[in-house]
């Protein structure tokens, strides 16, 4: 299926220090009337669906991403943003700059290769606990195969796309990292996966994709230098991230064959 992406991407007077759970904060309070913004009701509650709006920060350089209804909201208050707030930090625009296009969403003949440029929050409460008692790798490995599939799926229901066929995933090369969620302590991962459907550059998968969490990236992706670069990785995403030592993870920098 075709949808909607807008990049809005911000260039500020210095390097934007902070995390992209403080910028979505920024946008909450300043556009509260817009739900898709905040993801939360009138009620309290919240609004269970793919976030189509995602907030993101790399290398000092804060961008939203906003999908079909998403990026209508963001082309809506596109000229009300004057500066960015980052928790205490102010930060004055010198430049904003709104990239529209279709992309294509939905199964794939092929297998097609990702990374990972965030980590991806793949457990819950329920599977972490079953992940730490799986003895090896493979068995691991094929618990996140499913997730990550589950991941897609929910995200596709939520798109109203269906899929036609059995989607199958292959994680290639996967290292655990260590990250926050609201200064919790959290188990991501990094690294790279294929699976035989199409999902756009920049999206997130997995939980909190609203805060930056699981944003992927076409492993072949020729970037130019009007793109936005992944030399700092996962460090803002939420808070400081650090890869497991190796006592703490035997299975760093694994690749599968």
């Amino acid at each position: 299926m075709k949808v909607k992406s807008l990049i809005f991407n911000f260039t500020c007077d210095e390097s934007v220090k902070g995390t992209a759970d403080k910028l979505r904060g920024f946008f909450a309070d300043k556009f509260g009337e817009f739900t898709l913004i905040h993801q939360h009701l009138n009620n309290n509650k919240l609004l269970y669906k793919v976030p189509l709006i995602q907030y993101k920060i790399f290398d000092g350089k804060p961008f939203v991403l906003g999908i079909n209804e998403g990026a209508d909201v963001l082309q809506k208050i596109h000229d009300d943003i004057e500066y960015l707030k980052i928790g205490r930090s102010e930060y004055q625009i010198k430049e904003k700059n709104i990239v529209l296009k279709t992309d294509y969403f939905g199964y794939a003949d092929n297998h097609l290769p990702y990374s990972f440029l965030t980590p991806w929050l793949a457990l819950n409460e329920k599977n972490y606990e079953k992940y730490n008692r799986l003895g090896s790798w493979t068995k691991k490995k094929e618990l996140l195969e499913k997730i990550l599939i589950g991941n897609i799926i929910s995200m596709s229901k939520s798109l109203g796309y269906t899929v036609p066929s059995p989607i199958k995933a292959n994680i290639d090369k996967l290292k655990e990292v260590k990250t926050k969620l609201k200064s919790t302590p959290m188990l991501g991962f990094l690294g790279t996966f294929s699976v035989n459907f199409e999902i756009p550059d920049y999206w997130g998968i997995g939980k909190s994709v609203s805060r930056g969490f699981g944003t992927i990236i076409k492993a072949d992706k020729q970037k130019t230098e009007n793109q936005i670069t992944d030399k700092a990785l996962p460090l803002t995403a939420d808070t400081d991230t650090e890869s497991l030592t190796d006592t703490e993870n035997r299975h760093r920098h694994v690749n599968i064959k």
